[in-house]
């Protein structure tokens, strides 16, 4: 199984930035599309952004589109999450994820992928 360390969150004000990492192990990260997902207190898991093996084709949630920025390093085995004009309701653990097939096409059902990071805090104050 693929390991996933998330990096970056933290605490920051309304209107701010923060840039997320998510390093994966192993020599197949390249053949895999990935995901963000983040999950605040009393809520559901929610899905935020997917990017496909390549980078080419990414994918947003509506409540974060023009917002965050999903992008990828193959090379170094690395997946990001730009966020800017962070808002309180972005207050949640993000997790990246991995599909559980190489394709990926965008889908944002949790049970679709198999591999999940520990997650990283993020707070935005208002």
């Amino acid at each position: 199984q693929v390991q996933l360390v998330e990096s970056g969150g933290g605490l920051v004000q309304a209107g701010g930035s923060l840039r997320l990492s998510c390093a994966a192990s192993g020599r197949t990260f390249s053949m895999y599309g990935m995901g963000w997902f983040r999950q605040a207190p009393g809520k559901e898991r929610e899905f935020v952004a997917g990017i496909n093996w390549r980078g080419e084709k990414t994918y947003y949630a509506d409540s974060v589109k023009g917002r965050f920025s999903i992008s990828r390093d193959n090379a170094k085995n690395t997946l990001y999450l730009q966020m800017n004009s962070l808002k309180p309701e972005d207050t949640a653990v993000y997790c990246c994820a991995r599909p559980l097939t190489t394709y990926y096409g965008g889908s944002a059902n949790p049970s679709d992928f198999g591999s999940w990071g520990q997650g990283t805090q993020v707070t935005v104050s208002s």
